[in-house]
């Protein structure tokens, strides 16, 4: 069942699962996303889009899909925003969303929901990811955190956003996304949640995160390290080096660290020391003593890039 919500919550044995995504602006991609959300072969299934006012071709795709999804335009405060009032809008005992650049892969939500009903203890299931760029074509496969681990939160995301779906009364007992967040919310709702509630992570692919240089997690580069780490300092009290090293890698030399791999310096890891210091006031010592194990590890790459670029230049010399 895809259609326009409304009705009250469904108790049968095939879950009602809700589907959003926040768009703006999406006319490149925003269809491919959609067609792999329609084309779902898990039965009951509604999907809202939630649309934050675009001018370009976006409304007049949502208007071509419009017998099969639900859709409102208005602005919108971000994201996160038009995430939360999205699902204020849905009946789903599951719920998901899934950005307009992204793709479900076939099967994803039947594989989710199989986790669900075979184990009702499990409040969110989450698989694996691939990364893809413009065109579709695999980058490479996401890091995803695969046995679930909640510590390992403390260093990173290892849950792909559009892989992962949960119970609509888990993300309401947290109080949904932070829509003062504008890239890390997914990030800090992973966290709430694992404190409360219990995850199931599954090796199998179920979505694909797209990156190019329109995607909010390269073309706001700095608003990523802030909000990841603001995310870390509230959550955990705690930013790990290697967040300060690659925020203070980026300031100096603007690389995304993704299509342009972060570019090690010996000098930026030496700021990060006092940068690091000035995050963790309240665990100086903890910092200093991780800052200091990663020394060596550091000093290996910056030794091996030293060699590649001698070799290079010793290359070019001899031709």
């Amino acid at each position: 069942m895809i259609g326009p919500p409304g009705g009250s919550r469904t108790t049968e044995a095939q879950p009602l699962v809700s589907i959003v995504t926040p768009a703006f602006q999406s006319e490149r991609f925003i269809e491919q996303t959609i067609e792999s959300v329609l084309e779902q072969d898990y039965p009951k299934l509604e999907y809202v889009v939630m649309d934050g006012g675009s001018t370009d071709g976006t409304l007049s795709i949502l208007r071509r899909f419009s017998n099969r999804l639900h859709f409102i335009s208005a602005k919108d405060r971000g994201a996160a925003d038009a995430v939360n009032r999205g699902f204020q809008q849905c009946r789903g005992s599951i719920w998901g969303w899934i950005n307009s650049d992204d793709v479900y892969c076939p099967g994803a939500i039947t594989k989710a929901v199989k986790q669900f009903c075979g184990l009702p203890d499990i409040d969110i299931v989450y698989g694996a990811g691939q990364w893809i760029d413009e065109d579709g074509d695999r980058i490479g496969p996401y890091p995803t955190l695969i046995p679930f681990d909640p510590e390992a939160l403390g260093r990173s995301c290892g849950i792909c956003q559009p892989a992962a779906f949960f119970r609509r009364e888990a993300f309401e007992a947290v109080g949904g996304l932070n829509p003062s967040l504008h890239v890390a919310f997914d990030y800090d709702l992973w966290i709430r949640l694992s404190r409360e509630r219990r995850f199931q992570a599954i090796p199998e692919l179920l979505a694909e995160s797209r990156m190019h240089s329109g995607n909010k997690s390269l073309a706001r580069r700095r608003q990523v390290f802030a909000e990841n780490i603001e995310v870390l300092r509230r959550n955990f009290g705690y930013v790990p080096p290697q967040w300060v090293y690659g925020y203070m890698t980026f300031l100096r030399d603007g690389r995304d660290q993704f299509f342009e791999p972060l570019r090690h310096s010996a000098l930026n890891y030496l700021v990060s020391l006092p940068a690091g210091l000035a995050y963790n006031r309240e665990r100086p010592l903890r910092y200093i003593c991780e800052w200091a194990a990663q020394l060596k590890s550091a000093d290996l790459k910056w030794r091996q890039a030293k060699g590649s670029d001698q070799n290079r230049h010793d290359a070019e010399r001899q031709k």
